[in-house]
């Protein structure tokens, strides 16, 4: 294996460069005292990693799947300065892993370089209005027209390179050649029938708080249209049908007096949901109440003909303290099942295990899947639980279990299909980190059999840090 630190920000750089310039990153100090113990998002695997690596010819326990031919890229918080308020706010870095023929060609891990990040724009204006290309884009990264953008929910998103001898360079700042107006989510929905890319924005002090979007499959922004919602609340997800947009304006509500993360769990402000057509995008968005609760994140969504819509989210039944990220209770699968015709929602809890980061094979989303696959493993400051891969059935309820074992915990997984037909065979691919060793490896399982051994495990050369979301991107077809 052979490992080389990052070169220059320069896309024209090879990245077996060996010297550094001062657009770098310079490795920083914890930023806390030997008698002083960080926070919990900053300890142990949530730590940062200071090195931004390049590894060539990793080496591998088991077999690489042939068919595996792509990047697996995850992103997440990782402070510069190794001291933040908040999980949520560290500087973005993207880990990749490329991965041809059965081999584990290459690791490299690089710092989104967003205009915040570089110094050269500040997060306010002169007037204190949001700067939106001024974020630390760490929450996701996907694909949709060619394009790879690093996301987060309160900004514009950034485009990376993952061409040949650019691989994970920053390109720069995307709104949709100046159409986009309001930040982006960090979970966009491509549709997989007409490939556009639904998405909103939400946030602001001052009305519209919700604005929905659509890009058509080329990347153009075509709609962009404002709804009205009583209040600034934190939208973090939303769901997509084939036929609907559905909304969660549940009861995270913004106070920018609140120590940390600037959200207050308020019950009272009540919990519902908001269904619009998307073949009436200006059209009425419905709104049907139900139960308080928070949700991070949707497993998938659907219509079961014309007046049902059926939901599976991993659901908090409150979310009493944001600022240290623990809720009343753990997060667990739950299906909503919207009629449209009573106007009612029926809500059911399918699982009373741990369920976070729930991901579908992503060629179904908006329709009907069979399965769906989540993460049972501790928030910060949570404890010592170990963790594990689920894989639901979703027609049986039926939930299988992949354990890695004392000290190693997932993140999460993402679905890669072994073929062309949605909701057939594949792998299920993720960082794992092993807290006895302090390191981190890439594990491929079997999705249809995920509580037998990896099919392989590639082992990293530095530890990839506890953070968000990420994707499976093959190569183009040629």
């Amino acid at each position: 294996m052979t490992t080389t630190p990052s070169s220059s920000t320069s896309p024209t750089t090879p990245p077996t460069t060996t010297t550094s310039t001062a657009a770098s990153p310079t490795v920083a100090s914890t930023g806390v005292s030997e008698s002083t113990a960080p926070a919990p998002h900053l300890a142990g695997n949530f730590a940062p990693v200071m090195d931004e690596l390049t590894a060539y010819d990793l080496p591998v326990t088991g077999t690489i799947p042939p068919e595996l031919t792509g990047w697996f890229l995850r992103n997440g918080p990782n402070p510069r300065d190794a001291a933040t308020a908040h999980w949520f706010f560290g500087d973005g870095m993207v880990h990749g892993l490329r991965l041809e023929g059965g081999r584990a060609v290459s690791y490299r891990n690089r710092w989104v370089r967003t205009s915040s990040f570089t110094g050269e724009e500040s997060t306010r204006d002169a007037e204190g209005h949001r700067n939106l290309a001024a974020g630390v884009a760490n929450t996701h990264v996907v694909r949709h027209a060619g394009r790879t953008l690093a996301l987060v929910e309160s900004s514009f998103p950034y485009e990376i390179d993952c061409r040949p001898g650019h691989e994970l360079e920053t390109i720069g700042v995307h709104d949709f050649g100046g159409r986009l107006t309001t930040a982006m989510t960090a979970h966009p929905k491509t549709c997989p029938t007409t490939g556009e890319l639904h998405f909103f924005g939400y946030g602001g002090a001052t009305p519209p708080y919700l604005t929905y979007h659509r890009a058509d499959p080329a990347g153009e922004l075509v709609i962009s249209r404002p709804i009205e919602v009583p209040a600034h609340t934190m939208m973090h997800d939303f769901h997509l049908t084939a036929g609907h947009v559905v909304f969660m304006d549940l009861p995270l509500v913004f106070d920018r007096e609140h120590p940390g993360m600037p959200y207050r769990w308020d019950p009272e402000y009540g919990a519902r949901l908001g269904v619009l057509r998307r073949d009436d995008p200006y059209g009425e968005v419905r709104w049907l109440p139900i139960d308080p609760c928070y949700v991070f994140h949707a497993l998938n969504a659907y219509d079961d003909g014309d007046q049902r819509i059926v939901l599976y989210v991993s659901r908090y039944a409150d979310f009493g303290n944001m600022t240290a990220f623990t809720g009343g209770t753990i997060p667990c699968l739950w299906r909503w099942t919207i009629d449209l015709a009573s106007g009612t929602v029926i809500e059911e809890q399918l699982d009373d295990q741990l369920c976070e980061f729930p991901r579908v094979d992503d060629r179904l989303a908006g329709l009907p899947a069979r399965y769906g696959h989540g993460v049972a493993a501790e928030p910060p400051g949570g404890g010592s639980m170990p963790g594990a891969l689920l894989r639901y059935d979703l027609r049986t309820g039926e939930a299988v279990r992949h354990d890695f074992g004392p000290g190693r915990t997932p993140g999460e997984a993402v679905f890669a299909p072994a073929d062309d037909r949605p909701g057939g065979p594949g792998w299920l691919i993720t960082y794992v980190y092993d807290a006895t060793t302090d390191t981190s490896d890439l594990v491929v399982l079997d999705a249809e059999d995920i509580s037998a051994d990896p099919v392989a495990t590639v082992h990293l050369p530095q530890r990839v840090p506890y953070g968000f979301h990420g994707n499976w991107l093959p190569d183009p077809a040629s």
